[in-house]
């Protein structure tokens, strides 16, 4: 019988070896050029390489398109070795769908992760067949991607952040939009597939607020922290938990449901089918509820007008956003005790509530955190960065995947004319 093992030293071997290094260092270009430039010299004592064999892989990712390379860099130093490598501003990008309950929101971001093409649409998704609003995603998602091709990007593959439990693929459940049991990437690609010619683009899915908080990780202003809980507040409440820079997602890929922890068994009903959840006390519908304004205005048009209300000073307003703050705040401290983490970062419509909402949760974090070391005003909790929005953290879960294996992403051949 012949044996499956793969011998050391194999073709196949150096080869994965070699993909391998190529990622090293196109990871190595990339974040060289976020703090300064990189060079082939800067970039074999980063990863640990020769600077030969450095300079062998730099020349593969040049030719394939993957980094650019142009003049001589500070030390003055001229040829090669002393010109600045950055990663291309055109040739492979990732996509990122966020479908939500009031609308839709594509990003395209290039290799740096640097946001290039975004599209937003405010639709009512709530109670509309899935076939359509993933229909209504795909067509939003063609227009992007004729924007990405006039910029020479092509997006390699997509991840769509959609609002409830994703595993697998589909969607088990989804409260707020009245999902369950859908094959969402499966209907995505469907419907991407119809009004687009070629091969088709590979699809992934993902819970919104985990990426929401990848997104954050990633591009928002959390400095040396690591550690943190993500809460995003749409009409549906989401969190996610990332602990040393990895996300938490739990045994089934169902952690951080945050917002159907439930506050009081007796209180009001919940779409997910319990009652007293955290969403019905500080979702976005319970809040311009409490607050006295009309819904039916439009979900962020009545965001707008709780936060100038509140600015203006309405009582009503201050004791709404009150209210709600200190069910957040009460709800977490039993989520900090439990695991620990260096910060709490608010997103979604909780961004531009912070200045009444945190007081109170505030509040409640210092009363309720059994380790002491939560203290009012400790800049624990936090409002997320602009950055730290869910279809770009999809578009950076593809582009993670280019940087894993480049040779696998490579700009297709062009057709035959």
């Amino acid at each position: 019988m012949k044996s499956s093992l793969t011998p050391l030293g194999s073709k196949a071997d150096k080869d994965t070896v070699r993909r391998h290094n190529l990622s090293l260092v196109l990871r190595a270009v990339r974040d060289e050029g976020e703090t300064g430039e990189a060079t082939r010299a800067g970039v074999s004592a980063r990863v640990g390489l020769t600077r030969a064999a450095v300079s062998s892989l730099v020349e593969q990712l040049l030719d394939s398109g993957f980094v650019t390379e142009s003049g001589k860099t500070f030390s003055g130093q001229a040829g090669r070795p002393g010109t600045a490598l950055k990663v291309a501003r055109t040739g492979p990008a990732g996509l990122g769908v966020e479908v939500n309950i009031d609308y839709v929101s594509v990003c395209v971001v290039d290799l740096a992760g640097t946001g290039r093409v975004r599209q937003t649409e405010h639709l009512d998704n709530r109670g509309a067949p899935p076939e359509e609003v993933l229909a209504r995603a795909a067509g939003i998602v063609a227009r992007a991607l004729d924007s990405a091709r006039e910029q020479d990007l092509y997006p390699v593959g997509a991840a769509l952040a959609l609002p409830g439990l994703v595993s697998g693929g589909s969607v088990r459940q989804a409260p707020n939009l009245g999902w369950n049991q859908v094959a969402a990437e499966e209907l995505f690609a469907q419907a991407l597939a119809g009004l687009r010619p070629g091969p088709a683009l590979p699809v992934r899915s993902e819970n919104e607020a985990n990426l929401a908080a990848l997104a954050e990780l990633w591009f928002g202003g959390l400095d040396a922290v690591r550690s943190f809980l993500y809460l995003t507040g749409e009409i549906g409440v989401g969190g996610a938990l990332v602990l040393d820079g990895e996300l938490l997602r739990g045994a089934h890929g169902f952690a951080g449901e945050i917002g159907h922890v439930v506050v009081d068994p007796a209180g009001p009903e919940c779409r997910c089918g319990s009652r007293g959840c955290l969403e019905q006390y500080a979702g976005q519908s319970a809040l311009l509820r409490a607050a006295g304004i009309d819904e039916a205005a439009g979900g962020a048009a009545g965001v707008m007008e709780l936060e100038r209300r509140a600015q203006a000073g309405d009582p009503v307003a201050l004791a709404a956003v009150a209210d709600a703050g200190r069910m957040l705040g009460q709800v977490l401290s039993g989520a900090v005790n439990l695991f620990d983490p260096d910060a709490v970062v608010l997103g979604g419509i909780y961004r531009g509530l912070m200045p009444w909402l945190s007081p109170p949760a505030d509040a409640e974090l210092t009363g309720r955190v059994v380790s002491g070391l939560w203290s009012r005003g400790s800049g624990r909790l936090r409002a997320s960065s602009v950055a730290g929005d869910a279809a770009r953290g999809a578009a950076a879960l593809v582009v993670q995947d280019v940087l894993a294996d480049p040779v696998a992403h490579a700009r297709p051949a062009p057709a035959d004319v």
